[in-house]
């Protein structure tokens, strides 16, 4: 039967691809307008437009004008920046797009599947995700259909059958004719193995927790001006006078900028990312990677190459070796070759031998555990010892000089007799000493994972400078001591994901690398779930990255993206934290001493714009690289905010004090001398916070620079010329900036020590 079926040739595939077009579903467009009607619709939104109510129902039609102006300003710059990240994803999902084993003119190649046309013979195995509708013409394959039913229940496939654009192969092998692509395809588009509605990571639940901790700040110091002001007499009229300014307290811990910082550090990684090899197809990998602290590595194609070579053969037949390896050969799958189809092929090329043409032949399936084939009447079977063994029973008797440990094992019976054992073993590549190295220099503990025996897997180890213990899988329990652990053997696919939720239960923070079917779930369940550059289709698509290159130094360049996300996002936090604090302590205290509130609300609303724009940019930092697993401490990074929160609101609350007392300055002139204080404050806050040296020996990336400038100088225009606050004098401004530069320097001297270890 397969061999009556033929795919298409070169030039007519060409023809059907320009009538036809690509086999892909153009994405629908970018709606600008609907992202940013989203972004009106959240509590961030909410809360800015309860303000919005306030202000006007209080006839504050400036004030109100400008909360307009933040809400709007929130909403486009969310809406732009999730443009961006959608442009930076969708062109990482094209370099994601599957390979397909085609027929073209007779030979099997591998594919983009872009290019597959109607009427293309294509082979299927397991871990294929169909890139088109298929009719299928011969085996039998079972179909995970979830993506388009909702069932979760494999579907059988018999021979005339048809297999839809976007389901998996879970089982099976066979020809397939594609019989439609495109937008006629079931699924109507094509496979895209980017995640981009992902849940948040860790790094994001817990910013949102800070958020939550902003906001009772807020309120608690809200309860204490309202007390205060009826305690002092002022009465509810007094209290409504100040709720527009009680408003703008809570809209300062409003975190405006933060979706957009995400999305401008993220995307930004990403596409760094994809320059040197690694495909991002979940963003919070690269945010969970900072955390990382153990990573649970493939053997294969990770630790040693993708390359098997046939080290032994062991002859138990009366054939000749020649003869043995060609029987071999034949029994290898052509088609969609394994990395041990591979070893044979090349060993038979080795000796010069001719290949022997089968007259049927049957793929490898995890359920036989061997493949099988017809040579001038010699059923042959090529695979596992162990599923051999049972045919023959007398195969045991036979092996009795043969060194299983050596490497993997693969064994060859013709006729249901023991023939031949070829010993294969792998080659360790050449960076993966130093790359171990440089994880374990960073603070993550590796271990192998393998299912060659263990005396094999310990020797991979020692060469590898693994130090510790290499145990079985059977060994494997409670009691294991996990600090001295390197390696574990005898692992089988369905091991990867127990392995995973194990070491997850214990605290750690799992990376994982896998290429198989069977690694798919282990790979979704790890925090940083890697797919190697050889995966198949269903891995790509589990894992958060994809590795173009094979090795393990790609993994420490997801580390340093990792890294760097995270020190951009502790700046935004600190900055966050302390800047709010700040604001709203200023402004407690104030009314407390002094009997009024220390800024024109005006200002207050500009100030929380200003620092918007800033805390935004923060995602393009320049950063440094920590070697050693992140660990978020939200009471810490409470402490550090507080106590620089607490510095700056000293020295404000006596520079307050001296201008009513000493300088006899006026409530307006007062409110705008703390408003360019407060701006200035938070720009230092944003230096200080943004590096372990001093602020004044490291510089911030260009566009965080050019902001803070812009947004100072616009700061010095306002109060000069009088725009929406009192006008002050040069002198007057002078003054701040000299207070706040002293205030940065005495409040650095005292910090960074305390940060060094940050």
């Amino acid at each position: 039967m397969e061999s009556q079926l033929h795919g298409l040739t070169a030039t007519e595939a060409a023809k059907r691809l320009e009538k036809d077009g690509p086999n892909e579903v153009p994405e629908p467009e970018f709606n600008f307008w609907k992202a940013f009607l989203s972004k009106l619709w959240n509590l961030s939104a909410w809360i800015l437009e309860a303000a919005l109510l306030l202000e006007l129902i209080l006839g504050k039609g400036i004030q109100a004008g400008f909360v307009l102006l933040m809400l709007l300003f929130a909403a486009y710059n969310g809406a732009t920046q999730k443009k961006k990240s959608r442009r930076v994803l969708n062109d990482i999902s094209h370099e994601l797009t599957p390979t397909v084993a085609v027929e073209r003119d007779g030979k099997w190649i591998k594919l983009n599947s872009k290019q597959l046309v109607v009427g293309d013979l294509i082979n299927l195995k397991r871990g294929d995700v169909l890139a088109a509708d298929v009719i299928l013409k011969s085996g039998k394959i079972t179909c995970d259909e979830s993506s388009i039913t909702g069932e979760s229940a494999p579907v059988n496939k018999q021979i005339n059958d048809t297999a839809y654009a976007g389901t998996t192969v879970v089982d099976g092998t066979g020809l397939a004719v594609v019989s439609a692509t495109g937008s006629n395809s079931r699924s109507g588009k094509t496979i895209n193995l980017i995640n981009q509605s992902a849940a948040p990571g860790h790094l994001q639940q817990l910013l949102t927790k800070i958020i939550f901790y902003l906001c009772m700040l807020s309120l608690s110091l809200t309860i204490i001006i309202i007390i205060a002001a009826f305690a002092r007499g002022e009465g509810l009229d007094g209290v409504i006078q100040m709720l527009p300014f009680l408003a703008m307290m809570f809209i300062a811990s409003i975190p405006v900028a933060m979706p957009s910082t995400f999305a401008i550090s993220n995307s930004f990684e990403a596409k760094r990312l994809s320059k040197e090899g690694v495909l991002t197809s979940d963003l919070t990998g690269i945010q969970d990677a900072a955390n990382l602290n153990l990573i649970l590595l493939d053997k294969t194609s990770t630790i040693t190459e993708n390359k098997t070579a046939v080290s032994s053969l062991t002859n138990l037949s009366s054939l000749t070796d020649s003869e043995v390896l060609q029987l071999a050969e034949a029994a290898t799958d052509k088609r969609n070759t394994s990395i041990i189809d591979e070893a044979i092929i090349d060993y038979l090329k080795k000796k010069g031998l001719a290949s022997l043409t089968p007259d049927k032949f049957t793929p490898f399936t995890s359920n036989t555990g061997y493949s099988e084939a017809l040579v001038n009447g010699k059923n042959l079977k090529l695979g596992s010892f162990k599923q051999l063994s049972l045919i023959d029973t007398q195969a045991n008797n036979q092996i009795k000089d043969i060194d299983f440990t050596a490497g993997r094992s693969v064994a060859l019976l013709v006729d249901d007799k023991l023939a031949a054992v070829f010993i294969l073993q792998d080659k360790v590549r050449d960076d993966s000493k130093a790359a171990l190295a440089e994880l374990k220099k960073r603070g993550i503990r590796p271990i192998m994972l393998t299912g060659d025996n263990q005396r094999t897997a310990a020797a991979v180890a020692k060469q590898v400078s693994l130090t510790g213990n290499v145990i079985s899988i059977h060994d494997f329990n409670e009691q294991t001591d996990l600090e001295s652990l390197a390696g574990i053997a005898d692992v089988l696919p369905e091991d990867k994901l127990k392995m995973v939720k194990f070491f997850q239960e214990k605290g750690y923070i799992v990376g994982m690398t896998g290429d198989g079917v069977n690694d798919a779930p282990a790979l979704k369940q790890a925090e940083v779930g890697i797919a190697v550059a050889n995966a198949a289709d269903v891995a790509k698509r589990s894992g958060k990255m994809v590795l173009l290159d094979d090795g393990l130094m790609p993994i420490v360049k997801i580390l340093d993206a990792g890294h760097r996300v995270y020190q951009r996002m502790t700046t935004w936090s600190l900055t966050k934290l302390s800047r709010t604090a700040e604001l709203t302590m200023i402004l407690t205290f104030g009314y407390l001493l002094f009997g009024y509130l220390p800024m024109a609300l005006n200002a207050m609303v500009i100030y929380t714009i200003m620092n918007n724009m800033v805390t935004m940019m923060i995602g393009t930092d320049n950063t440094h690289i920590t070697y050693k697993p992140e660990n978020w401490n939200i009471d810490r990074m409470a402490k550090v905010s507080m106590s620089l929160a607490s510095g700056w609101t000293i020295i404000g609350c006596l520079f307050v004090w001296f201008m009513n007392n000493k300088l006899g300055f006026s409530q307006g002139q007062v409110g705008t001398m703390v408003y360019v204080y407060c701006v200035l404050s938070a720009m230092l806050i944003v230096l200080i916070t943004r590096t372990k040296t001093y602020f004044w020996q490291s510089y911030p990336s260009r566009l965080v620079g050019t902001v803070q400038i812009i947004d100072v100088a616009l700061t010095f225009a306002l109060a000069l010329l009088g725009i929406a606050m009192t006008q002050i004098s040069l002198v007057n401004l002078g003054l701040v900036i000299v207070v706040s530069l002293v205030s940065a320097v005495i409040i650095d001297l005292i910090y960074q020590p305390v940060m060094k270890d940050r």
